[in-house]
């Protein structure tokens, strides 16, 4: 961890003059409750937008949990989604969710560049935490997520649900036992067409909805229609482009298959916006290069390979987003579509199939944090593992703004370029009570 990577010993961040009052302290934390094998979970989502819907319902799949609030700062969408599950209260400001010292276990599904700020709240009253991906809108927001864990005690489990996938497991577990050899290479990508989000002027926010507390922490700039509802992805100040929304599945998954549990040494990405005229700033095209240098010495050196096209519909192996591992002795291809194929050292196809479908799901991530809180399983994808993965994402980005490679220390999670460190962390508003401290 950074040199200066120190949490505090008082609580994250004080709301004080805010409508709850809420003043949390890490020493007063809530004390964490046991769950019994017949007792109830009590749950609240926070985003209701398409994936924050996916968590309403998974929840209202499980016959143990009762989901108690669903919260969105679009009043519509906000009852939408309460409609979904039966006695789901829709509500807007995030800290009823955390003064209400009954629920157990925080979805959150916000734009991403609440992700950090409200999981990081979440913890510090009391609550187990599922984040959405990308866990962290920059590099340094996720080392303080880590801090904020092991600090509270509290459960994080990270939205790459492709590990909850049984096939996924298997396939995995065929990598660790050698069916490729040595796995040096893993490359990934995701390609599909995205629209132009075209180029607009400032106006007024729709009637119900709450813009000022939207924009939180980041730095404020006025309602724009196209950095609205899903379109905050593709700007700086709310998004992490395609690389953190959709790639990063992706690039979870070739990480995990490659066995490195650390952040890569180097990055090297050629990329922009090559094709949409339109006033998003993140590129519409990207190919990206991370070495993970082991211990140094030759067969330990690994290499992640991304690919990122937003204009095609044309797919390495016939799918949108898929990771080919490449061994010393033949080649995987996965894909959370479903897709799966090992080969021998010269493309021959080996009789290999996985007994369970590939794919995970958001029920199942869910139902894997529900077993960790009763001590019953380890959880799929915990906050330093959601963070190994989201920091891939980041490090492309930073280096695209940047227009060339650069290094960075794995055990320090610091950049000795002094062009490239300021970008893997951000700005935040002035004195405002969702900015992380430390950030």
């Amino acid at each position: 961890m950074p040199a200066d990577f120190r949490p505090d010993r008082r609580t994250f961040l004080s709301a004080a003059g805010t409508a709850t009052g809420l003043a949390l302290a890490a020493a007063k934390l809530p004390t964490a409750r046991a769950f019994g094998a017949n007792e109830r979970f009590r749950a609240a989502v926070i985003g209701t937008g398409n994936q924050g819907q996916s968590h309403v319902k998974a929840w209202g799949e499980h016959p143990d949990v009762d989901l108690v609030y669903v919260c969105d700062l679009d009043s519509e969408r906000a009852g939408k989604a309460a409609g979904l599950v039966a006695g789901a209260q829709p509500i807007a400001d995030l800290r009823r969710v955390l003064d209400d010292e009954s629920i157990d276990v925080v979805s959150i599904a916000t734009p991403d560049h609440w992700h950090t700020p409200a999981a990081i709240l979440a913890l510090e009253a009391g609550k187990h935490v599922y984040v959405e991906k990308p866990c962290s809108h920059n590099l340094r927001e996720g080392q303080l997520l880590i801090a904020a864990q092991e600090r509270t005690g509290r459960l994080v489990q990270h939205g790459t649900q492709t590990r909850s996938g049984l096939g996924a497991q298997q396939a995995i577990q065929m990598l660790r036992e050698g069916v490729i050899g040595d796995v040096l290479v893993a490359r990934a990508w995701n390609i599909q067409f995205r629209s132009n989000i075209g180029k607009e002027q400032p106006s007024d926010p729709p009637a119900g909805f709450d813009y000022d507390t939207w924009v939180g922490p980041a730095p404020f700039v006025p309602f724009q229609k196209n950095r609205f509802h899903y379109n905050w992805h593709w700007w700086f100040n709310f998004g992490t482009g395609d690389a953190g929304n959709d790639g990063v599945h992706e690039i979870d998954l070739a990480r995990w298959g490659l066995g490195v549990e650390t952040l890569p040494s180097r990055v090297a990405v050629v990329g922009g916006k090559y094709f949409h005229d339109d006033d998003q700033q993140f590129p519409d095209t990207l190919t990206a290069a991370f070495e993970y240098p082991g211990d140094g010495t030759v067969g330990h050196r690994k290499q992640l390979i991304f690919e990122m096209r937003l204009w095609s519909t044309n797919y390495p192996e016939g799918v949108d987003s898929g990771v080919e591992f490449l061994g010393t002795k033949g080649r995987m291809f996965a894909s959370k579509r479903g897709k799966f194929a090992v080969f021998a050292g010269r493309n021959e196809r080996l009789e290999r199939e996985l007994e369970h479908p590939l794919p995970g799901s958001v029920q199942a991530q869910q139902r894997n944090l529900l077993d960790a809180i009763k001590g019953q399983a380890e959880l799929f994808a915990n906050a330093r593992t959601g963070h190994q993965s989201a920091a891939i994402p980041h490090l492309a980005n930073a280096a695209v703004r940047l227009g060339r490679s650069f290094e960075i220390d794995p055990q320090t999670e610091q950049s000795p370029d002094a062009d490239a460190q300021p970008l893997l962390r951000r700005a935040y508003r002035d004195d405002h009570w969702g900015t992380p401290k430390g950030a």
